[in-house]
């Protein structure tokens, strides 16, 4: 498990969410869009993070 890794992915995600919430406020679609996609990306990442941690497991 790579916490700097982690760490990275939870601020994407916060970002993306702050992104979202703005575009909701304002009612641009870009940016909402742009902050769920960002969410996404940190769901990616912090899967990746526990597919590694499974192998790791499974290899010691």
């Amino acid at each position: 498990m790579s916490l700097e890794e982690r760490l990275k992915a939870t601020a994407i995600n916060i970002e993306g969410k702050i992104q979202e919430a703005v575009g909701d406020l304002t009612g641009d679609p870009k940016a909402q869009t742009e902050g769920q996609a960002k969410q996404a990306e940190a769901q990616v990442r912090h899967t990746v993070e526990d597919v590694k941690d499974e192998v790791k497991k499974i290899l010691d």
